[in-house]
């Protein structure tokens, strides 16, 4: 049978370039993987030498361009997207599983985050600081680091890589992107739209291919003066070193086992809801979803009814319907990864579990929303981050005992807690190890504008997005003038 599928292209210097791969991947679609979406390069050094070279051409030229000049590309890009929105949620929804709602609010949030980075491009770049000599002026400058290298995983293949790529560009920066072999198709459609935006060729790269034959030479290139990965702690520890060694500047979020805390006094009803959509939407494949829940004994049977009945409301179908919320894993991989930890455990099953008898689900990679009880907060479910729509449920005796109960974890990226006790809130927001603290909220997302970043083993410190991007991605130069 003749191979029909697209072979996926580079995106370097403006223009797409074929690529001489030993290999290529099946992309798959998760709802159906009999589709194959397209095939993916294996890439090599060669590739990210290409476009590194690229970048580095294309900076003096960016970096000199005024900020008002930077937000204007920025805002034409938005336009740009907007104008493919249903076709982009519609690619994104068939290439990495994320329901169809959900894909059209994430291609909402990058015309929001290119428009607020385009607000920033304009924003003041420095500060006059008083002077120990008479009338000598000092005062300081941000500049760009020079060619960053981005590396984003595949559930938000739209925002995350726009998240790092629109700081990164105001700023006066040019990009390498290398996306998650599972996203590729949807990071060609951004390198389209980047096209029609006008961007100056050269100033947004894409590479495809896998960490190993692209994504290491990308982040050993001696022209990139910084790195912002978001993956696995694994891959995040290597990119960590070699960043390291070679004293350039990095920022990596590997991901969370996050945690609702519910109170004796909480709403129930509130605390179930929105519980059940932060542990099972997407099926669970975000770094802010939410995996365990500790609760007050007192009130754990009423919450856990409530619970099962918010969970079960939740549509798991087919991506492209519109009334799915839950849709399927990543891959075949990731299923076996999951149903591999739970067999490994001794935890036992509250309920969920079980896939509707119908043919739609043997076709993809689906995992039915799963709750189960943890007895020993130390255990391997309640520590390991499974990427998927399973919810540990852990009792707590008191507020004390809840808040320790949830910092018993290397991660610290998210945490909810449910109360309408003002004291034990404040307490709670003071004691809890996580970068994202929540009060009677869910985990997940965070506003384009707010910092985003976790403690511990969630992050290597810094904060994305907001005003710390411009942190990041710029360097500072303090200036001295004397009479």
């Amino acid at each position: 049978m003749a191979d029909t599928a697209e072979h996926l292209q580079n995106f370097i210097h403006g223009e797409f370039r074929r690529v001489e791969s030993d290999g290529w991947m099946d992309d798959l679609n998760p709802s159906d993987a009999g589709d194959v979406i397209a095939r993916v390069p294996h890439g090599s050094a060669d590739d990210a030498r290409a476009a590194t070279t690229a970048a580095a051409a294309a900076l003096p030229a960016w970096r000199a361009l005024t900020g008002p000049a930077r937000g204007e590309h920025l805002h034409r890009w938005a336009a740009a997207i907007s104008e493919r929105a249903e076709e982009l949620a519609q690619a994104m929804a068939r290439e990495v599983g994320k329901p169809i709602g959900e894909s059209r609010g994430e291609v909402g949030r990058c015309i929001v985050i290119l428009r607020y980075y385009a607000g920033e491009a304009v924003r003041s770049v420095g500060d006059v600081i008083p002077a120990g000599l008479p009338g000598a002026l000092q005062y300081s400058l941000r500049e760009p680091l020079g060619v960053v290298a981005l590396i984003t995983p595949w559930n938000f293949p739209l925002a995350i890589p726009l998240w790092k790529a629109a700081p990164a560009l105001a700023f006066g920066n040019t990009v390498v992107l290398k996306p998650s072999e599972l996203s590729s198709r949807v990071a060609t459609l951004l390198a389209e739209t980047s096209i029609t935006a006008g961007l100056p060729r050269g100033v947004f790269n894409v590479i495809l291919g896998t960490g190993v034959d692209v994504g290491t030479p990308l982040i050993e290139a001696p022209e990139v003066r910084g790195i912002s990965f978001t993956g696995s702690a694994k891959v995040g520890a290597l990119v960590a070193a070699i960043a390291a060694r070679r004293n350039v500047r990095y920022q990596t979020e590997m991901g969370g086992k996050n945690v609702v805390i519910v109170a004796a006094d909480a709403d129930l009803d509130a605390a179930a809801a929105l519980t059940a959509a932060g542990a099972m939407r997407y099926a669970g494949q975000k770094c802010t979803a939410t995996s365990r829940v500790v609760v007050d004994r007192k009130i754990e049977g009423d919450f856990l009814d409530r619970l099962r009945s918010q969970v079960e409301a939740l549509p798991l179908g087919p991506v492209a319907d519109a009334t799915s919320a839950v849709g399927p894993l990543i891959s075949q991989r990731s299923h076996d990864s999951i149903s591999a930890a739970l067999a490994d455990s001794t935890a036992d099953r509250i309920f969920g579990g079980e896939l509707p008898d119908d043919e739609r689900f043997r076709r993809g990679f689906y995992f039915a929303p799963l709750v189960i009880r943890i007895a020993d907060p130390a255990a391997r479910l309640a520590q390991e981050e499974l990427f998927g729509p399973v919810l540990g449920v852990l009792s707590a005796d008191d507020m004390e005992h809840a808040i320790a109960i949830a910092n018993q974890t290397r991660y610290g990226l998210s945490a909810s807690l449910f109360t309408h006790d003002l004291r034990s809130a404040l307490h709670y927001v003071q004691r809890i190890e996580v970068g994202l603290v929540r009060v009677n909220g869910d985990t997940t997302g965070v506003d384009p504008h707010a910092p985003f970043g976790g403690m511990k083993g969630s992050s290597s410190g810094s904060r994305e997005q907001g005003p710390a991007a411009r942190e990041f991605y710029t360097e500072t130069k303090t200036v001295q003038i004397n009479p």
